[in-house]
Parts: C-alpha cells; structure tokens; sequence
C-alpha cells in the first residue's frame, strides 16, 4: 500500500446503546455505508473489534469508522455536509456512546 501524504484522518468508534439488538447494528452500519457517500472522503473503512485479546486492546465498541480526507479543510467541510448531519439526526439514538481519534502527518 503506498502511503499517503498530507493526509487527515477522522477515526470515530461506537458503542451501541442496544449492544444485542441486530436491527440497531444493521440501522447503523447502513447509515455508515448512506454516510460514505459524501463528497470530500477519500477513503473509508467500517470495521468492527477484530477479535484480538491483549492488555492494550479495546474491544468494546461496536464499529469503528475510519474516514482519510485529503486535508482538514475536506474534514472540516465534512462536517457540515448534508450526508453528514443527515447521518446524525437518523442514527444518534442508535449509540451511547461516541469517541473520536483525529491525526495528520508527522
């Protein structure tokens, strides 16, 4: 894989609020997958906890969305987009809670 440079990446995991309810996972991961559609992401990854057990892991949350923006101008306007807030409004009531990792290039 080649590696991108001047990249912004917005790493977002969640917990569900209904951790056994299958019909509040699939709501989620298709409002992920409407998500994806918006304009300035690069590239996504939806992912979920892959199983690994060490200290260090957490394997708490039920998704992880991985989103690379070609800069934090993309990312900031990411977060006004339509898909975006549409996104919020259709699916926060799926989620307890949300936590946030953002980095750029060193």
């Amino acid at each position: 894989m080649s590696e991108d440079k001047n990249v912004f990446i917005h790493h977002v995991f969640f917990w569900l609020a209904n951790p056994k309810s299958t019909e509040d996972r699939a709501q989620l991961l298709a409002g992920l997958r409407k998500l994806s559609k918006a304009v300035t992401i690069k590239r996504f990854h939806i992912g979920r906890p892959a199983g690994t057990l060490r200290d260090v892991i957490d394997t708490s949350y039920a998704f992880s969305w991985c989103i690379f923006f070609s800069n934090a101008a993309d990312q900031e306007s990411y977060q006004t987009d339509p898909i975006h807030l549409r996104f919020v409004d259709e699916c926060s009531h799926l989620w307890s809670r949300v936590t946030v990792y953002d980095s750029v290039d060193i």
